[in-house]
């Protein structure tokens, strides 16, 4: 699993953008999952369990001002750009996984 680094600009204000620095491809689709917890725990924040599907998943994705991914590759030695949709495909994969029993 390659080293990642999640670009997010949350709103369309340039203000808002940040990064996120992951080891591994799943901690960073994880990482992208405990965004959207936190923002939910914060909406909502006398409820003590907090569901959701990945459409509500997608969605947060969707509306993100930006959100992007650098994949490392050693092929080439550099990193590589993944937008949403992509991520989206990442996160799936990554949860499905989780569902199935796997990591």
């Amino acid at each position: 699993m390659p080293h990642t680094i999640v670009l997010v600009q949350t709103t369309g204000s340039r203000t808002s953008r940040s990064f996120h620095d992951y080891e591994q491809q799943g901690a960073a689709m994880d990482g992208i999952c405990q965004m959207y917890e936190a923002k939910l725990k914060s909406v909502n924040p006398t409820l003590r369990q907090i569901t959701y599907d990945i459409a509500d998943l997608f969605t947060f994705i969707d509306q993100l001002g930006d959100l992007s991914c650098l994949v490392f590759e050693d092929s080439v030695g550099a990193y590589r750009p993944y937008g949403k949709d992509w991520i989206k495909q990442k996160v799936f994969q990554r949860l499905k996984g989780q569902a199935e029993g796997g990591a």
